[in-house]
């Protein structure tokens, strides 16, 4: 279990704060408006009322015990670039903040924070990925362009061998795991006779995975 603080209560950091509390992690919230505080302070590990542009006021809060500080503050660019020029000031040693404008991202380049995040930028690319590969279940990008993908094979290809389908991207792609209702199969053979509704968990460079994913729909 790792802790995490996150800074700033609106719909993203809500998001986070909660789905980083599903997966078991311990989770303070910090956030100007009592009313946002009380709406969640029951769901999460610690709910607190700050003004996150004041330096004391988030050196009380300790936050150099978390593992990442999560800066989610939406409109208010001013606040988000105070607290964070502030965190940094601290010595915070992992550091998060979501940015809302190209302006912003390259102050916050700057000021060397660990990740800067575009939600609606990141959202709309994702959405659009699956709406051009719409087999494709989800994905991940590992850097380097390569990709994890995760791809529904289709019942054209029930009975069809697995080499058979990967053989024009032969070393290009490697398979993980093949899901198959509550079986999971790591690294299965070449040889394995697909099944419809499968789940192949492929890695691979983008231009190859592209070409073979049009393939199992």
């Amino acid at each position: 279990m790792a802790q995490f603080a996150v800074i700033g209560l609106g719909r993203f950091g809500a998001a986070a704060s909660l789905e980083l509390m599903k997966l078991g992690h311990s989770v303070l919230a910090v956030d100007t408006s009592g009313k946002l505080v009380d709406k969640y302070a029951d769901h999460l590990t610690r709910a607190v009322i700050a003004d996150v542009t004041d330096r004391a006021a988030l050196e009380e809060l300790g936050l150099d015990n978390y593992d990442v500080v999560l800066v989610a503050i939406g409109e208010d660019v001013q606040a988000s670039l105070v607290c964070t020029v502030h965190l940094k000031s601290l010595g915070i040693k992992t550091i998060w903040v979501k940015a809302s404008s190209h302006a912003q991202h390259l102050i916050l380049s700057k000021l060397g924070v660990d990740r800067i995040i575009h939600p609606e930028e990141e959202m709309g690319i994702r959405v659009a990925q699956v709406l051009s590969y719409p087999m494709v279940n989800d994905y991940i990008s590992i850097g380097n362009g390569e990709f994890v993908v995760e791809i529904d094979v289709s019942e054209k290809l029930d009975g069809v061998a697995l080499d058979s389908v990967l053989k024009e991207v032969d070393g290009a792609i490697h398979v993980l795991v093949l899901k198959r209702k509550t079986e999971v199969t790591p690294h299965p053979p070449r040889d394995t006779a697909l099944q419809a509704n499968d789940v192949l968990v492929l890695l691979g460079q983008l231009s190859a995975l592209k070409n073979i994913a049009p393939k199992l729909a």
